[in-house]
């Protein structure tokens, strides 16, 4: 039998669900089919109805000469409601055509405001106003003016607007047919109308358009578009009486167009004068001068807009009348640049980084600007910094520099401050009273004629020079235009000065230093005044030539140049002595400050104006500034690494030597009571000597140079010399090597008209010359290392090289040229003063050199031979000239040089020396020798004294019978060295002394009790005519028989000192 499976409950309920779910499916699909039917009927009929409506309306608007307005109202409304940007343009450009048209009839029946009269169509005509304005709002953003086709839309679209926001162009309202109450409501229904514009996009579209039309390659927006948008752009500020949104809006979208005034003046004059009509600016700078719409405008709008509203107030500031500018400029004007200026310099960065970008004007900045896409900077640049550059080229500057007084010249005759003369203490009494502010006195009171601050006057002049010193720190690319024209307006820095030193006693020193111990961040507009003296002064400074400083004295005089320094020179003392100037937040202050002294000073260093000692500060004792410094006292260590003319030079030589010994303990190269140090001994013809000595000692190691070398000379006959070398030897091969070396005969150096050395161009000639340069550098380096002078007068250009002033941005290759070439730098001169054409001297950027009978051209720049020398870049002609004979005609043997230097000497440590003192360290820069001074420190022996007979002799030849010559000889028979220690004989190691002796020298054991009485009594059997004073060097003694005439001395003194005989002198 067979039996069926039933079904199982599952699987019927599945079917179930299937036989659902397809009978829900087939609903789905007929409803979707429905509604699909549904919006395609209904498409095709809008699409139909959307024809016909744009049909009807190409019929009515073919002909619009006698087209009723509530029929062009009844469809248009239709096409408008309907607008399709892709498709529309052309009937809403027709449209505008024709409402513009409809303001010209009287009618209400053909104008189109007679809709507006209707009770019936009155809010539908409103509102459809509204929309066909707002169409046209949208339609000129997307407008590029440079097309002819969108040039002339846009004219349309402007006259739109310029009738709907306006009575003024409808007819129907001036022909006497409708009651006069109602101008004031058709007004206010443009206010209205005006209102919904601007909530919408009204003032960003006109910036657009502003934007496109004015700041591109050239203005494509005519007068008659500009005119409009200026007349749009003040329409609502005026029906709103300038209320603080719309004035808001009107600066962030219309006046901070870049060149704006700059266009306007050029193209729409007239709009112009209805700016100085409405009061624009005064109420512009009224509105910004609230902190409130301050920050408000500061938040929305970006930096580089902000410089472009900073150049348009400005610029319209500058335009304002004489009077009507008094009152605007202080105190509006300046502290709202101030705060525009401050806004952008939070923004403004020192250096590139990945979140910076580079601006023309800004330099590097950090912003997140993006909006600026639409703006082209580099085509705006030259409009916004011809705007800017009125804050200190205009009429504008003369009236914000008003407010400083003129101040009165001080004099000196200074015909040469480093020597004693009669005048001198009257010159001193002369600075000192000018240090005292031309103090008075009543009774035993100091009566100072100051200025308080705090004061208006204070407040106002300090306030402007905080708006220039932030426009120097801020337009960082326009620095150096500002500072030129600041720093040569006349007399603007003299006064300045003047104001800065009517602050308080000492030129308001101690004014200034009370002021910084409260203002934590050197921020307050004093400081900024006494900032912006010290940029300009430094940026006036380095540009003088010595005519106009030593001889015009202009601006400042030299008594001035005096009063600066000295109160430079004080206060940058006070502050880092006191710790102010050691925090970054003052850095800005004290390193203009800092580098105005130095300028100053170097000046005085290459050519002396001010007095002796001038440059000491004598509040500090330089020994307790010395013990500072071993006891690790920070303030110390930055005084001694930024001024240290402020210590006399004895003290910093010291200090010098301090560090060599310091280190020389650290290598081990000091003599211990364990160990002594490493020595080499080398051998050295008299006749080779810089051959043998540089074959042996080039090639040493740094700590082998600075150890001890001894010598052993070779004498003419090819024997070795009797002396021993303990440092005599040494010295006088040193002195001797280094002299040859510099030799101009051998090439490596060329002298200058007075006979001072520096690094010859034509050295190549030479072999082997670059390391020959380093060998002279390591022996010069040994001997300022080991304390020798020698004698080496080396150029002032070629010291400022050794020193590395050359690497400041401050240095002025002009200003060290006379020490070169005097005529070329009259040359350069002349052509800097030359009042005609230069190009008619027929200059190129080259140099002809004659070498060896060839003429051989060079380069100042490259292709300088075919760059005419013109009125516009002579000054960088004469720089240019003056760099390349001082630094790139011996740069190769310079840096060799230098290598070799500083071999030995720390660079570090010369910075304690300016130029002349560096060449004392080296030579003693000619200076006479004291025998005074040596006499004073010298010790008998062998029955010698002060008093005695025949050092009474001694001593008188040495100062009255031996030229300049033997006396130097004399010296170096001594001790080695022509030259003094150059502190003084004190300092000479061992001690000079003298030892009188009555034997032979190969006899000579010393002194005994019998020599000692002979000599002390003069006790002689016979006069000792054959024997010839000698030394020993190595002890710096001299070895002076008892002789019993003056005469003999004097003649066996003379042959001794002149036979040049080394150590075999007997």
């Amino acid at each position: 039998m067979f039996t069926g499976v039933a079904p199982s409950k599952d699987a019927f309920l599945n079917q179930a669900r299937t036989a659902r779910e397809i009978r829900q499916n087939a609903k789905s699909q007929n409803e979707s089919a429905i509604k699909i039917q549904r919006m395609v009927r209904g498409w095709l009929c809008r699409i139909k109805l959307w024809r016909e409506v744009r049909l009807q309306f190409d019929a009515v608007f073919s002909d619009t000469s006698k087209l009723l307005s509530i029929d062009a109202f009844k469809i248009s409304r239709k096409v408008i409601k309907t607008f399709d940007p892709t498709k529309d343009k052309e009937r809403l450009e027709i449209y505008c055509r024709y409402l513009i048209a409809s303001l010209e009839q009287e009618s209400p029946k053909l104008s189109c405001v007679g809709v507006a009269l209707n009770k019936e169509h009155a809010v539908s005509w409103i509102n459809h106003l509204k929309k066909v304005l707002e169409l046209c709002l949208c339609m000129m953003e997307q407008l590029k003016p440079e097309s002819p086709h969108d040039s002339k839309q846009l004219t349309i679209y402007l006259h739109l607007l310029i009738s709907f926001t306006s009575i003024t162009a409808w007819k129907i309202l001036n022909s006497g047919k409708l009651p006069e109450t109602l101008k004031n409501g058709m007004q206010q229904l443009c206010n209205n109308v005006m209102g919904h514009l601007v909530s919408l996009n009204y003032y960003p579209v006109l910036k657009t358009l502003l934007l496109r039309g004015l700041c591109g390659q050239r203005r494509y927006l005519k007068h008659a578009a500009v005119s409009a948008i200026m007349t749009l752009s003040l329409r609502p500020l005026l029906a709103s009486e300038f209320s603080s949104r719309l004035l808001t809006l009107y600066i962030l979208n219309i006046f901070s167009v870049p060149g704006f005034i700059l266009h306007l003046q050029a193209i729409t004059p007239e709009s112009v004068s209805q700016f100085k009509s409405s009061a624009l600016l005064t109420r512009i700078l009224e509105f910004l001068n609230a902190e409130q719409n301050t920050r408000i405008v500061f938040h929305t709008l970006e930096a580089t807009f902000s410089i472009c509203l900073l150049g348009n107030i400005i610029q319209l500031t500058q335009m304002e009348e004489e009077e009507s500018l008094k009152n605007l400029i202080f105190p509006n004007f300046v502290c709202l640049v101030c705060r525009l200026l401050e806004h952008c310099q939070r923004y403004v960065q020192s250096k590139q980084s990945n979140l910076t970008q580079w601006h023309p004007i800004l330099g590097w900045f950090s912003s997140n600007e993006k909006s600026t896409s639409m703006l082209d900077v580099q085509e705006t640049t030259p409009l916004i910094k011809q705007q800017l550059s009125f804050l200190w080229t205009s009429p504008l500057v003369q009236q914000l520099t008003a407010c400083l007084p003129v101040a009165e010249r001080q004099e000196y005759n200074n015909p040469d401050p480093r020597k004693e003369t009669p005048d001198d203490k009257n010159l001193v009494t002369a600075f000192k009273k000018a240090l005292g502010n031309s103090k008075s006195s009543k009774g035993n009171q100091v009566v100072y004629p100051t200025r308080k601050l705090g004061s208006p006057e204070v407040t106002q002049v300090a306030l402007v020079a905080s708006m220039y010193q932030t426009a120097l720190s801020t337009l960082t690319q326009m620095r150096m235009d500002m500072l030129t024209a600041l720093s040569c307006r006349e007399n603007f820095l003299p006064n300045l000065w003047h104001f800065i030193s009517s602050l308080g006693p000492n030129h308001g020193l101690k004014t200034y230093l009370d002021l910084l111990s409260v203002d934590s961040k050197r921020l307050s507009p004093e400081c900024q005044m006494l900032h912006l003296f010290c940029e300009g002064t430094t940026h006036f400074v380095t540009v003088l030539d010595d005519l106009e400083m030593y001889e015009e004295q202009k601006p400042f005089t030299l008594l001035e140049f005096c009063n600066v320094s000295s109160f430079l020179n004080h206060f940058m003392f006070k502050a880092i002595w006191n710790g102010l100037a050691a925090s970054a937040s003052n850095y800005n202050l004290f390193h203009a400050a800092h580098t105005l002294l130095m300028v100053v000073y170097r000046r005085d260093c290459r050519r002396p104006f001010a007095p002796k000692d001038h440059w000491l500060v004598k509040d500090v004792k330089s020994s307790l500034l010395v013990a500072e410094l071993e006891r690790g006292r920070q303030s110390v260590q930055l005084l001694l690494q930024k001024m240290p003319h402020v210590i006399p030079l004895e003290d910093r030589v010291l200090l010098f030597r301090k560090y060599i010994s310091n280190e020389k303990n650290a290598l081990g190269l000091t003599e211990t009571a364990s160990a002594s140090p490493q020595s080499i001994l080398i051998t050295v013809h008299r006749l080779r000597m810089v051959e043998d000595s540089f074959r042996q000692l080039a090639d040493l190691p740094m700590q082998l140079w600075k150890g001890i070398i001894r010598v052993k000379f070779i004498n003419l006959q090819g024997l070795d010399e009797a002396g021993i070398d303990q440092d005599g030897v040494f010295k006088e091969f040193l002195e001797e090597t280094v002299r040859k070396l510099f030799d101009p005969s051998l090439n490596l150096f060329r002298s200058t008209k007075d006979q001072r050395l520096y690094p010859s161009p034509t050295s190549y000639l030479t072999d082997n010359h670059l390391h020959l340069f380093e060998f002279a550098g390591k022996l010069l380096g040994k001997a300022v290392y080991e304390g020798s002078t020698v004698d080496v007068p080396l150029a002032s250009f070629f010291l400022s090289q050794v020193l590395g002033q050359t690497h400041s941005v401050l240095y002025s290759a002009l200003d060290e040229l006379p020490s070169l070439d005097p005529e070329l730098y009259r040359s350069l001169t002349y052509i800097k003063r030359y009042e005609g054409d230069v190009s008619d001297l027929s200059l190129t950027f080259s140099v002809d050199d004659d070498f060896m009978g060839k003429l051989i051209t060079q380069e100042l720049r490259p292709g300088g031979k075919a760059i005419p020398v013109t009125n516009e870049n002579k000054i960088s002609y004469i720089h240019q000239m003056a760099h390349f004979r001082m630094h790139t005609q011996i740069r190769d043997q310079t840096s060799a040089f230098l290598r070799g230097f500083r071999t030995l000497v720390n660079p570090e440590w010369l910075s304690l020396f300016s130029t002349p003192e560096i060449q004392r360290l080296i030579a003693d820069d000619k200076e006479p020798i004291n025998f005074k001074d040596l006499r004073k420190h010298t010790q008998y022996y062998g029955g010698f004294h002060d008093n005695h007979r025949v050092i009474s002799w001694l001593w008188d030849i040495l100062d009255n019978d031996l030229n300049e010559e033997e006396k130097r000889l004399f010296l170096k028979f001594v001790t080695s060295c022509s030259k003094p220690p150059l502190l003084g004989f004190a300092h000479l190691q061992p001690p000079f002394s003298i030892r009188c002796v009555e034997v032979n020298e190969d006899e000579d054991n010393g002194d005994t009790i019998g020599s000692v009485i002979r000599g002390f009594f003069t006790i002689r059997k016979r006069d000792p005519i054959n024997r010839l004073p000698t030394s020993s060097t190595c002890f710096n003694l001299l070895k002076l028989p008892n002789y019993q005439r003056r005469s003999t001395l004097k003649e066996k003194l003379r042959y001794a000192i002149t036979s040049n005989t080394g150590f075999e002198l007997s």
